[in-house]
């Protein structure tokens, strides 16, 4: 029985995944894709970080519940936007203007969810990264729950925690290494970082051992015990507005901000395929991944878990409330 089910469950989530094409909204909103462009391109360029935000946004939601805009809910009580895992995330406004834009000329046709995954891809384009087709049809998810969003990664998981969680959505160990290295562009809050540089070892204090002895007097330095939490400083240090690997880079060699980007060193497949990426293997015959095409794979996965299409959800007229 439990065989037949998931059988079935599989099959469903198939059917799902397969209603969602690239130019679904060129019949009925031909102008979509370059209205939510425009509008991302505005919000860039007014603000360049907000690429990473829109681009983590796009994370954040797909995690909760799949990519149904779940996490732009904000008129219920414990809705999702405000779980501890969500913090710090942003872009709100972006999409809402994206989706008054839309409404004015197509009334009740494009999903805020899928505006949530075109201003990412056209954020990572705006940050000078891979040019790709988004598959779109997704339909706007009925429920937002704080509760929900228990299992988001966070910066202070474990590799085998990080790795587990990442199974849970149907994710591979390299897609968690190319998704992380996303962090290439962006800033993040010293908040984010108390832990990993005055009590990495619970009850005895201390700092990240992984962190390079000279970074860490920097990173102390912008993020004093007892300072102002809110202050932001560039994930990716040296690169933070352009989308590569050097993260990667950074990394390795101890610079790694997020605890979590450090923690892919702690495992030999997530280590093996990050040093595939900066070439590190010798041997003549193993072929370097391409790692932006890669990066762009893993995007399109990402942004097919648990999707809503068909009756399966709806179609919001503001991104902020349900019908």
């Amino acid at each position: 029985m439990n065989l037949i089910l998931a059988f079935f469950f599989t099959f469903i989530i198939g059917i799902s995944n397969a209603q969602l094409r690239v130019g679904f909204y060129a019949g009925s909103c031909p102008a979509a894709e370059a209205i939510v462009r425009a509008v991302v391109r505005n919000a860039v360029i007014s603000n360049p970080n907000t690429a990473a935000i829109l681009l983590r946004l796009h994370f954040h939601d797909c995690f909760v519940q799949g990519c149904d805009g779940s996490i732009l809910i904000d008129n219920i009580p414990n809705a999702e936007k405000h779980a501890f895992g969500h913090q710090g995330v942003g872009g709100f406004e972006v999409i809402e203007t994206a989706k008054r834009e839309l409404e004015a000329i197509c009334p009740g046709v494009v999903s805020c969810a899928d505006i949530v995954a075109l201003a990412a891809r056209d954020a990572i384009a705006l940050a000078r990264g891979p040019v790709y087709e988004v598959p779109t049809g997704r339909k706007d998810g009925r429920v937002s729950n704080i509760f929900l969003a228990n299992d988001m990664p966070e910066v202070s998981d474990s590799i085998q925690q990080l790795k587990a969680k990442f199974l849970r959505k149907g994710l591979t160990d390299r897609d968690l290494v190319v998704l992380s290295a996303a962090h290439t562009i962006g800033t993040t809050a010293c908040f984010f970082m108390t832990k990993r540089l005055y009590n990495f070892f619970p009850g005895s204090g201390g700092s990240d051992p992984a962190i390079n002895p000279n970074f860490l007097l920097v990173l102390k330095a912008r993020c004093p015990k007892n300072g102002d939490v809110n202050l932001r400083l560039p994930i990716d240090q040296g690169s933070e507005q352009t989308f590569d690997i050097h993260i990667m880079q950074n990394i390795v060699n101890g610079f790694a901000v997020l605890e979590s980007d450090a923690r892919l060193r702690d495992d030999v497949t997530t280590r093996s395929i990050m040093d595939s990426y900066l070439g590190f293997f010798s041997n003549p015959a193993f072929n370097r991944p391409f790692f932006q095409a890669d990066f762009v794979e893993s995007m399109v996965k990402m942004g097919q878990i648990g999707v809503k299409t068909g009756f399966q959800g709806e179609i919001r007229r503001t991104c902020s409330r349900f019908n």
